[in-house]
C-alpha cells in the first residue's frame, strides 16, 4: 500500500477540523442558538471522541447531521435543566447587584460565581459523558455535576487547555471560524477519556 504523504494527511485533518467547526456553528444557528447549542455540541463531542479512539474515517457532515437530529429532543430536554439553573443563578446575581451592598454582597458574589463556574464546567463534562456513556437523563446530569465537583486534576487540565486556546483565539481572532468549537471539544474529550479509562480500570479491579 502506497504511503500517503504527511502533508496531505495534515491538510485532510485541518479540513476535517474546520468542517466540524463550521457544522457546529451552522447547526447551532439552525436551532436558533438556544435549541441548537446542546444537540450541536453533542454531535461535535461524538465526532471528536471517534477521532480520539482512532475511528478517523467517519464522514464528518453525515455523522454530525445524523447525531444532531437523533439527539435533538433528548439533549434539549437535558439542556433545559442546565438553562434553568443558569437562569436561577443569573437572577440571583441581579438581585445581589441591585439590592445588597457591603461585605455580605461581595461574599454572595463570590459564592454565586463559583456556582456559575461549576455549572459551566458541568455542561462541558455533560457533553463528554453523553458521547461516551449510555445513561438516563437524570444520570447524565448527576454525573456531570459529580465530575465537575470531584475530578480536580481533570478540571485543572481542562481549564489550562481552554485558557491556552482562548488566549490563542484572542491573539488571532481569525481562528474563531476555524477552531473555536472543535479545539476546546478535542481537548476536553481527550482529558475526559483519560479520566473515564482510569475509572473503568478501577471499577474492574474491585
Amino acid at each position: 500500500m502506497k504511503k500517503v504523504p504527511w502533508m496531505i494527511v495534515v491538510c485532510e485533518w485541518i479540513w476535517k477540523a474546520i468542517l466540524v467547526n463550521w457544522c457546529w456553528f451552522a447547526f447551532t444557528i439552525l436551532g436558533l442558538g438556544v435549541l441548537g447549542f446542546f444537540p450541536a455540541s453533542a454531535a461535535l463531542f461524538t465526532i471528536v471522541r471517534k477521532w480520539l479512539r482512532k475511528d478517523t474515517d467517519i464522514p464528518v457532515l453525515k455523522t454530525f447531521k445524523d447525531t444532531y437530529f437523533k439527539e435533538w429532543k433528548r439533549t434539549n430536554a437535558i439542556g433545559l435543566v442546565f438553562y434553568g439553573i443558569g437562569l436561577f443563578l443569573f437572577i440571583d446575581l441581579r438581585i445581589v447587584d441591585q439590592v445588597m451592598t457591603g461585605f455580605l454582597a461581595n461574599l454572595l458574589y463570590i459564592f454565586l460565581y463559583i456556582l456559575v463556574f461549576v455549572l459551566l464546567l458541568s455542561v462541558g463534562y455533560f457533553f463528554a459523558i453523553y458521547a461516551h456513556y449510555e445513561l438516563s437523563n437524570k444520570g447524565y446530569i448527576k454525573q456531570a455535576f459529580l465530575f465537575a465537583l470531584t475530578s480536580l486534576p481533570s478540571t485543572v487540565l481542562i481549564v489550562i487547555g481552554l485558557t491556552v486556546i482562548g488566549y490563542a483565539i484572542n491573539q488571532y481572532p481569525g481562528l474563531t471560524a476555524f477552531i473555536s468549537a472543535v479545539a476546546p471539544a478535542l481537548w476536553m474529550m481527550r482529558v475526559c477519556l483519560s479520566r473515564f479509562t482510569a475509572l473503568e480500570r478501577r471499577a474492574q479491579q474491585q
